[in-house]
């Protein structure tokens, strides 16, 4: 996966997460961009639509890219204390190893945060697009 370089530095990791979560950020200016006002008709059941996709995109990568992260960090928390068992009085060992159970707790933190993150987003979004979309299942 294209994320496991960004798995190593945490900060290089939530560096791309708020990248990805700018859409997120700027929900509210891109419904009104996109979502016609009553004086102006576009189509905003398209737009709304498309808006969808993008954001269930988004959502996706970013659990894809935090579940990777994780995983690949746990991983790493195991084999360290693997290590750690066979060479108890190496503190590098121990060091890494708390760096990196440091890292997985953040990660746990990011993934918590993604799921507030997203709740708000959705709000906003049904919010402006519940008239353009009724019948169609929302976020």
């Amino acid at each position: 996966m294209e994320n496991t370089l960004q798995c190593a530095d945490f900060s290089l990791f939530e560096e791309m997460l708020k990248n990805m979560r700018r859409m997120d950020d700027l929900i509210i200016n891109t419904l009104n961009t996109v979502i016609p006002t009553d004086s102006f008709h576009p189509d905003g059941k398209a737009a709304c639509l498309d808006l969808k996709k993008q954001l269930d995109d988004s959502y996706t990568k970013r659990e894809d890219a935090l579940k990777h992260c994780i995983t690949v960090t746990t991983n790493d928390v195991r084999k360290l204390k693997a290590s750690r068992e066979n060479d108890s009085n190496n503190l590098q060992l121990l060091k890494q190893l708390k760096a990196e159970q440091t890292k997985l707790k953040m990660l746990r933190v990011e993934l918590g945060a993604e799921e507030l993150i997203k709740e708000r987003t959705t709000k906003v979004f049904n919010e402006r697009c519940r008239k353009y979309l009724s019948g169609i299942s929302l976020p």
